[in-house]
């Protein structure tokens, strides 16, 4: 079985893990970022409880 080749990712934006009840900036902003295009989605970083908005392909 072959191992996947990771993809280089970009950081676009972090966010704290703490924000208030019902609201998802992060996913806002990675919402934000797909309409202009870019392929974004947010991923969490546990060992800094941020969430990480990343692009697949590294911006220029």
């Amino acid at each position: 079985m072959a191992t996947p080749t990771a993809q280089p990712r970009t950081v676009l934006e972090r966010f704290p893990a703490g924000g208030p009840r019902g609201s998802w900036p992060a996913e806002e902003y990675a919402a934000a970022q797909r309409a202009q295009g870019v392929d974004a989605h947010v991923v969490m970083d546990l060992p800094s409880d941020q969430f990480l908005v990343v692009a697949n392909t590294p911006t220029e």
